[in-house]
């Protein structure tokens, strides 16, 4: 039998080793799918092994009366139902423990909430349609239940988001969570997705740093992104925070980062903070062609 003085230093272990599968276990790559039918299919995307969250990417109309609607690219025509067949797709993914958002909003489409009682509206909508409601007939994605709404809001006003966050947070008492994430532009505050973010209700946060020259890198320049990195971790109160950024030169107008120096010299100095959640990529067409997760992936 271990004496108390054998048995602590190895229960001292277990916990460590615990704490750091935990840590090694809390960051991953997101990814957005949806844009562009030459990038596979959902179940595809996943079964590379490389992504921990895929964002469903675009319902890109909503709001002010609006029939919302879906908007899978090249994927499918949900008019047609032709869609439904993504909830295979969707329980391959929660299967390997992915979680799977819906992302809402875009940098196309007509959408903008007109007051409290519209987000709460919607939030039934997403809840019923997409999420754990199951009182729609009308499922553009089939039967499976998505894990979450992600929030893309790159145009229109910045009104009652945080209201929309609060509601769709409200459902997880109804027994299964509801993740909400969210795609900010780098300048801080983001001017559109600000006021949502002070709900501190965010589970997750891609924060764009792209597109958006004062806070992102350029050629042998780090220090703006890291800058900003710092304050988006010090500021903003969400379970994890993520280096998002084009998975190609192509995917954006500007932020394109090397693997190499993202790697060597950025990873390891953002990796420090506890709010450290991972890289997010646009996209997964673009990452097919780029090869920049498995470029990454060991090191993030």
């Amino acid at each position: 039998m271990e004496t108390k003085r054998e048995l602590i230093p190895r229960v001292i272990l277990l916990l460590l080793l615990q704490s750091f599968l935990h840590t090694s276990a809390a960051s991953g790559i997101a990814v957005y799918w949806g844009q562009n039918g030459n990038e596979g299919t959902l179940a595809q995307t996943c079964a590379t092994g490389r992504f921990s969250y895929v964002n469903i990417a675009f319902l890109n109309k909503f709001g002010g009366g609006q029939t919302p609607e879906l908007n899978l690219a090249g994927h499918c025509n949900p008019s047609t139902n032709s869609c439904r067949v993504v909830s295979d797709g969707i329980r391959a993914c929660q299967s390997r423990g992915i979680k799977v958002m819906l992302s809402i909003g875009g940098g196309i489409g007509n959408y903008s909430l007109s007051s409290r009682q519209d987000a709460r509206g919607f939030s039934l909508y997403l809840w019923h349609t997409f999420l754990g409601g199951g009182g729609s007939a009308a499922r553009p994605l089939g039967d499976a239940v998505l894990d979450g709404i992600d929030l893309d809001i790159e145009l229109g006003s910045s009104l009652y988001y945080d209201d929309l966050v609060k509601f769709l947070k409200w459902f997880s008492r109804r027994g299964r969570k509801v993740y909400v994430t969210g795609a900010p532009q780098c300048p801080f505050p983001d001017r559109l997705l600000g006021a949502a973010l002070n709900t501190s209700l965010f589970d997750y946060v891609w924060v764009q740093f792209y597109n958006n020259p004062p806070c992102q890198y350029t050629s042998g320049n780090t220090v703006n992104l890291k800058n900003s990195w710092l304050r988006w971790t010090s500021s903003v109160k969400a379970g994890k925070i993520f280096l998002g950024l084009p998975a190609a030169p192509q995917a954006g107008g500007s932020g394109f980062i090397p693997a190499d120096v993202l790697t060597a010299e950025i990873l390891p100095v953002i990796r420090k903070s506890r709010k450290y959640g991972g890289v997010m990529l646009w996209s997964k067409y673009w990452d097919d062609r780029s090869g920049y997760s498995t470029s990454i992936v060991t090191s993030v």
